[in-house]
């Protein structure tokens, strides 16, 4: 763990701040699957040791810490699948899995501590923390969480698609992914706007 890693959560704890839910999401960049969102509200008791940024994890570690976080921890999760991200675009669909995962949770939080520069669309005090899951747990433990959940999601789509090796990769474009597109065409969880995708089919668009 960090050194201060927490810290600025239990100051605003002392700010009058009690219900604070770290918000993070991952799937931006791959070409295929969902964007997953997961929001995490820490009880000021419970104790978290190694919670970090899920890409600085092992797979065993972060599955390890999100059996931790989701037993001992408020969670929500939010998903948005490929044809919505083709429909809306990457962006709105990151924000909407975020929402999503907020309104997921059993409690309403009284902060939203969101990872990078932006606000989700809820009337809930929001404070965007850049390099957020590096420097916060409870966004480092929403960070695990959406991880853990895209990954395993991807596992599955890999037993009904094995031409893709979804397995491997987790639909990022990886020069084994590019020439299974080059193979095989897209799938039907391919995010037909992103340009790699796109130019394997016959739908126009960009990410």
């Amino acid at each position: 763990m960090k050194n201060g890693y927490g810290e600025f959560e239990s100051v605003l704890h002392g700010e009058g701040f009690r219900l604070l839910a770290g918000v993070d999401e991952v799937g931006r960049g791959p070409l295929a699957g969902p964007v997953v969102a997961a929001a995490c509200i820490i009880p000021q008791a419970v104790q978290l040791k190694g919670i970090r940024d899920s890409k600085a994890l092992v797979p065993r570690a972060r599955k390890k810490l999100f059996w931790q976080i989701v037993s001992r921890s408020v969670v929500g999760i939010g998903v948005v699948g490929q044809e919505e991200i083709d429909r809306i675009n990457i962006l709105k669909a990151s924000l909407l899995a975020m929402r999503k995962a907020v309104l997921a949770l059993s409690i309403t939080p009284d902060l939203l501590l969101i990872d990078g520069h932006l606000k989700v669309d809820l009337p809930i005090r929001q404070l965007p923390v850049i390099n957020g899951d590096q420097k916060l747990i409870s966004i480092g433990a929403a960070s695990i969480v959406a991880k853990v959940t895209r990954d395993e999601m991807m596992e599955v789509y890999d037993r009904k698609y094995p031409d893709y090796g979804f397995r491997h990769h987790k639909g990022y474009p990886t020069p084994a992914h590019i020439a299974a597109l080059e193979v095989h065409g897209p799938s039907p969880i391919h995010r037909f706007s992103f340009r790699p995708v796109a130019r394997f089919s016959s739908v126009e668009g960009m990410a």
